[in-house]
This record gives C-alpha cells, sequence and structure tokens, in this order.
C-alpha cells in the first residue's frame, strides 16, 4: 500500500491534539511519520482506556501510522540524534512555544543553515508579530478568542464550547496541506521553508469565511460605521433540526428549483411566487418566517415518510444522527469507512478510516498506534547509530 507522499519523512516532535492529527493526516497519505517522544511519552498516552501501558484510547485515535523514538532533548546526546535524524527528514512538525524551540536551539533561525531542503512546520498558538505570540493556548482557549464560543452565546444566550476539539483538529487540517503546499514548492524551488499555523488566526479565518457577511463592504466613507459581523441564515430560530409527527429531520433546500419542489411536497405551491420567498436573497430576508411554514408542514407526517419523498424530490436530508448511529451509519458500512485493524500488542482496534479517495495512489492504515519507544532502535540504526551510541541515549 502506497499513498502520494510514500518516501515523504516526517519528524513529529509535537504532542496532544493539533500537532498528531496533522502527522497522522501524512502518515495516512504514505509519508514516514517519526513520533519524538520524551521518555515519559506524549501525555494523550494517559488518557482513555488502555489495554497497554500508556497506550490510551485517546492516544491511539491520532497516532497511528507513525513510528515511536524516544529522545530527551534536554540532554545533549538526545539532541545530537535529533539533529541527526534531522538529516534524514524532509519535514519537521513541532508544536513547541517558539522560546522553548529556541531554548533547545532548535528554531528554524538556528536550523535553517544546516538543514536549507527542510519544511519547518509550527503548530502554534498565535502568529508572529501579535502581542499574543508566545503565550500558551489550548483549543478552549481559542474557541473562546476566536469568537466560536460567541456564536452560541448569540444563538442561545449563554456562551459554550462546540463539544469537540475542533480548534485543534481543524488547525491539524490547515497545517497538514501547509506542509503538503510546501513540498510542493521544494519540488519546484528545491528550498525549505518555515511555515506557521497559529491557531488564533486560522480559527478567526475560518470563523469568518461565512461570518464576515456584509462587514466585507468596508465603509466607503471614515463616517460611516461598519456592517456589523454574522451570517443571519444560522442564526435564524429555525436552524436546526426540524421536528415531524414523530422526530426530527434535518432539510435544506437552497436553489429556487429545490424550493419549488420542497413546498409541492409540503402541499404550500401557494408560496412559490410569494415575493418573500421567490429568490435566494428574498428566502435570507425573510427565512425565520419561512421555516417557520416549514416546521408546521413538516409536523403533518412522521419522518420515514419525509424521508422517502424527500429523497424522491431529490432534496437534501438527513436524520439528526447521535454518535452510535454514525458508527451504524448504513452508508458508512457500504464504503468500508470504520477498518478493523489488528494491533500487535493492543489487539482488534475499531478504527475511523482514511476518508480521502484518490485513484492512483490511495492513502490507508499501514501501521498501528506505536508503543512508547517500539522503533527507537530501528530507526537509529537506519540513520547511521551503532550499538554504543544508542546506549549512551538511555
Amino acid at each position: 500500500m502506497s499513498g502520494p507522499l510514500t518516501g515523504i519523512r516526517v519528524l513529529d516532535a509535537s504532542n496532544f491534539v493539533f500537532g498528531p492529527v496533522t502527522t497522522q493526516l501524512l502518515g495516512d497519505m504514505g509519508a514516514d511519520v517519526i513520533k519524538i517522544e520524551p521518555p515519559e511519552g506524549d501525555p494523550t498516552r494517559r488518557i482513555g482506556a488502555a489495554r497497554g501501558p500508556l497506550m490510551g484510547s485517546f492516544f491511539l485515535n491520532l497516532n497511528r501510522n507513525k513510528r515511536s523514538v524516544v529522545l530527551d532533548l534536554k540532554q545533549q546526546d538526545g539532541l545530537d540524534a535529533f539533529r541527526h535524524l534531522l538529516g534524514t527528514a524532509d519535514v519537521l512538525v513541532h508544536n513547541m512555544r517558539h522560546q522553548a524551540a529556541v531554548k533547545l536551539g532548535i528554531d528554524y533561525a538556528r536550523l535553517a543553515a544546516d538543514f536549507p531542503s527542510l519544511v519547518y512546520a509550527c503548530a502554534q498558538g498565535y502568529g508572529k508579530g501579535g502581542r499574543y505570540f508566545d503565550r500558551p493556548a489550548y483549543d478552549d482557549v481559542i474557541q473562546g478568542l476566536s469568537g466560536i464560543s460567541g456564536l452560541n452565546a448569540r444563538m442561545t444566550g449563554a456562551a459554550s464550547y462546540i463539544p469537540m476539539l475542533m480548534t485543534d483538529k481543524l488547525c491539524g487540517v490547515f497545517l497538514a496541506y501547509a506542509v503538503a503546499a510546501a513540498l510542493l514548492h521544494r519540488e519546484r524551488s528545491g528550498r525549505g521553508q518555515e511555515v506557521q499555523v497559529p491557531m488564533f488566526e486560522s480559527m478567526a479565518a475560518f470563523n469568518l469565511y461565512d461570518h464576515m457577511a456584509d462587514a466585507v463592504l468596508a465603509p466607503d466613507a471614515a463616517a460611516q460605521a461598519p456592517q456589523p459581523l454574522g451570517y443571519a441564515r444560522v442564526f435564524g430560530r429555525f436552524h436546526r433540526p426540524l421536528a415531524t409527527r414523530d422526530g426530527f429531520i434535518c432539510v435544506i433546500a437552497n436553489t429556487d428549483a429545490q424550493w419549488s419542489r420542497f413546498l409541492v411536497l409540503l402541499e404550500r405551491s401557494d408560496l412559490i411566487a410569494d415575493p418573500r420567498f421567490a429568490s435566494i436573497g428574498s428566502r435570507m430576508a425573510n427565512i425565520d418566517a419561512l421555516y417557520e411554514i416549514v416546521e408546521t408542514e413538516l409536523r403533518k407526517r412522521d419522518t420515514a415518510t419525509w424521508f422517502g419523498l424527500l429523497e424522491q424530490a431529490d432534496i437534501p436530508a438527513a436524520p439528526s444522527n447521535d454518535l452510535q448511529a454514525l458508527r451504524d451509519d448504513p452508508h458508512l458500512a457500504d464504503t468500508g469507512f470504520f477498518v478493523e485493524f489488528d494491533h500487535e500488542s493492543e489487539g482488534p482496534l475499531h478504527l475511523a478510516g482514511v476518508p480521502i479517495a484518490m485513484s492512483d495512489s490511495p492513502g490507508g492504515i499501514r501501521l498501528g498506534p506505536p508503543r512508547l519507544g517500539q522503533h527507537t532502535e530501528a530507526v537509529l540504526r537506519e540513520a547511521g547509530y551503532d550499538d554504543a551510541r544508542i546506549a549512551r541515549l538511555g
């Protein structure tokens, strides 16, 4: 099995979620990911149920397709080995704060001359040049600062977090695509570079893709107030799963043609020519009034009946699943999304598969999550270390 990044070596000196998501994505696409861990290991090894020592479920979900090497970067021998491995690598990913990297002598300014082709990727909290730079940052903090928690406050009156590690995971995707772009640049130019993906800026940008809304139109004059932020459609009272006679359904029509068909199904064809609902612009201006009518009509029939009618009319609809229903979803079963992996020490694992399909160079799951230091000796031998030098690393 091979993916498009086969032959690319990534040193992963990150922990927790942001960086490990990035490197797992790169590993799924075929990269040889060497996870550099301190003697105590990634802290997530201790989270969740475990069959073996330091193999918690949280770690298992974020660290497949990686090999684990234990190096103590606070000791000179460990730091020397790390630099030696950098000479074999195409990419370095880390989530150290800038001053910590400087203290270890592995900041980009210190490494660029010795490793000019290296893609040096930083999973950061905040971008350079701003007053928050080098502050600590985790998912909860960034959900708050980037306005994510405030979206819920605007909807419900109470600020709350999205119930997932949204910013960590999404920024991991941002960093993976940035690394891929930097590798393409190196292929064309021969030069590596520093790649910085700050969580705050990344999530602010992501939040504002739709919530910049009318504020994208800068004031024509200094005296004019800027337009308010926020895409009104998603703050509507009915932007939620809609009630049927016996449950809930997620349904949305966008085009004029879809709305015409939907209103016919709802037995409200009288509204097709209603100027409040005749175009996408007018529908957005009257969205709550429209969906109040929709939900009133949906309540007259059961969910299964609506699914049959909506599917026949080619109108997007889905159930409002909980996590258990997701695991049992028949479409995911059809596509083989979940993968049963027989781990050499942890036994059978039930993993979410690689969701990206590529016709010529598909990714896949080649390696199970590694035990702490499982590959230290093998990787160092590949890099030319002999028994004596390996033994000095302790």
